[in-house]
């Protein structure tokens, strides 16, 4: 028995050492996974040793692969959301801009798929369409334009967002039929051709075109018959054509469409509660009301725990509303004017641009006034109205405030605006040194030889012109190094000729050039403060936001939002009527 358990002991040792000497290739590490389906979690005993072998021979390509790979394979939308960040560093070290591209597409589709942030969506779809500007990758230029596309439909601007899918159609459908192409290649792009048709159907949908509707709706059920591998896209057709046979009347059919296509959907909640909300409504026009209900209160269950709503389904709560209003049931009829009133806020936050357009059949204010009297129906009326009269007076003093606050913000956006546009934006240059005390400073400085000032001077002048300012991280002594010279002359030089110390040139530099681009560029309008921040060279949004203040007299946020107003025609007052109107106060 000793003998055999010796044997067995050698073997083990072996097979392990066996392993440490021959490790197993990257190829061999995919092949290992490549074969389980999203989100099995199996796959990360070959993609944790496909990550570490990337980090310790500093294959940033290979690294970045990986995590791309967990992005898919990871179960939790939080692991999802941190190899995605990781994915993308990793792209930025391989300094490949197709794979800075990819990896901000990566991180907005978990946003838009898993989570319904639009907001964020778009900040990662614009930052993956600037790297994708210079791309040979056709693939990847029309992955981009789809989920913008995607987005700005969600937003209301159906013509731009069908213009984008038209393109990616064409593109896709072509690459679908190219038989040289890898089976996945092939996978890939017709999987992007059956989701981009069906987001031409919800453009045409929304602009009232049912002909073109139909048309495409019959296509992609063709095209889907019997390919289990698009299951969900063939789902996505289900439920448009639910949704046409409820337009022509068809109650009984549009029941029928819309479960099937429930069946098919897996994890996408926002269509199915469009499919719920729908079969409920086929019900009510059927006269089969509790079935309807039934249908709708899904649709509150999904909100719960998602915390999402499509516009369209705002209509769910107000027929809840109702329902319940004509049961004389009050604590129900509270509890869906508090989830609408809930929505109604969400609403307002993801879809800025669309939500006007949503007709609301219950007023913000009439909601709350009905919430109030709910909640207080058993309370001292004279009570309640001493409370709203406190509230009135509060909402007053505050708007007043945020009034003169606004009208403050305004003028120093106008006094900014007329100097960028009169070309007068620059920074104040000064002869006199900054000094800390009133000693003789020859006595205590190492004077510069002039030839060494203006060869500094030159390099400086270089370092404005080509923006190197915006590297991150940036010290004095790293410039020094950078211009071939000290840091004690180098900072002579920017006191004596700057009128500012190296941290204050530094920041006003930075923060110029990025007012600059606000201004000029509509595209950075849309980034975030943090990318803001990042573009210039900021580590820190905080530091961003309080520079930008100081050189500016005016926060970021509020520059960009007047911005916006102005490009879009929002009529706002001149300067001169700001002036007035402080002046008057």
């Amino acid at each position: 028995m000793k003998n055999f358990f010796f044997i067995i002991f050698v073997l083990f040792f072996g097979f392990v050492f066996s392993k440490d000497i021959n490790p197993k290739s990257y190829e061999d590490l995919r092949k290992g996974y490549e074969s389980y389906s999203e989100n099995d979690i199996r796959a990360f005993s070959y993609i944790n040793p496909y990550i570490q072998k990337a980090k310790r021979e500093k294959k940033y390509p290979e690294l970045f692969q990986a995590y791309r790979d967990a992005v898919f394979y990871s179960k939790s939308v939080d692991k999802k959301i941190k190899y995605a960040d990781s994915c993308l560093d990793a792209a930025y070290k391989s300094t490949s801009e197709d794979r800075i591209s990819t990896a901000y597409v990566l991180k907005g589709s978990i946003y838009y798929a898993k989570m319904k942030k639009y907001k964020p969506a778009l900040d990662e779809y614009l930052m993956a369409y600037k790297y994708s500007k210079n791309t040979g990758d056709l693939y990847l230029k029309n992955k981009v334009s789809y989920h913008l596309g995607v987005v700005k439909n969600y937003l209301g601007y159906n013509d731009e967002a069908l213009d984008l899918f038209r393109e990616c159609v064409n593109f896709f459908e072509t690459e679908a039929n190219n038989t040289k192409a890898h089976k996945f290649q092939i996978f890939n792009n017709q999987k992007g051709y059956l989701n981009s048709l069906h987001q031409m159907i919800i453009c045409y949908r929304n602009k009232k075109d049912f002909a073109k509707v139909d048309s495409l709706i019959n296509i992609g059920l063709l095209k889907t018959f019997n390919e289990p591998d698009f299951s969900q896209e063939r789902g996505y057709f289900l439920k448009s054509k639910g949704l046409s046979e409820f337009s022509n009347s068809k109650y009984e059919s549009s029941i029928d469409y819309l479960t099937q296509s429930l069946d098919l959907m897996k994890e996408d909640f926002a269509w199915k509660s469009v499919d719920y909300f729908y079969i409920g409504k086929s019900y009510l026009a059927l006269k089969k009301e509790d079935l309807a209900i039934s249908n709708f209160k899904k649709i509150d269950s999904i909100f719960t725990k998602q915390e999402f709503l499509l516009p369209e389904l705002r209509e769910n709560y107000e027929l809840l509303i109702n329902y319940y209003k004509g049961k004389n049931d009050a604590q129900q009829q509270l509890y869906y004017t508090t989830q609408l009133l809930k929505a109604d806020s969400i609403i307002s936050r993801d879809f800025a641009y669309l939500s006007p357009k949503v007709h609301r059949e219950y007023d913000t204010n009439a909601l709350l006034e009905e919430k109030g009297k709910l909640e207080k129906v058993n309370i001292w009326g004279g009570v309640f109205i001493i409370l709203l009269a406190g509230l009135a007076t509060f909402l007053i003093i505050t708007l007043f405030k945020k009034f003169k606050k606004e009208k403050d913000i305004l003028q120093k956006y106008f006094v900014l605006q007329d100097k960028l546009q009169t070309h007068n934006y620059t920074r104040p240059e000064s002869s006199v040194a900054v000094v800390n005390n009133t000693e003789n400073n020859d006595d205590k400085r190492s004077h510069i030889a002039e030839t060494i000032k203006e060869e500094l001077l030159h390099k400086l002048k270089v370092f404005e012109e080509k923006k190197q300012f915006t590297q991150k991280g940036l010290t004095i002594q790293k410039l020094a190094t950078q211009l071939d010279t000290n840091s004690n002359y180098l900072s002579h030089v920017i006191n004596d000729n700057k009128g500012m110390n190296f941290n204050k040139y530094l920041g006003d530099l930075r923060i110029r050039h990025i007012t600059q681009l606000l201004f000029e560029k509509n595209i950075y309008l849309n980034y975030t403060i943090d990318t803001l921040a990042k573009e210039c060279g900021i580590a820190s949004r905080q530091n961003f936001s309080d520079l930008f203040f100081e050189i500016n007299g005016i926060r970021p946020t509020d520059f960009i939002r007047n911005r916006k107003k102005e490009i879009a025609g929002v009529s706002q007052p001149s300067v001169e009527n700001i002036k007035g109107l402080v002046s008057e106060n």
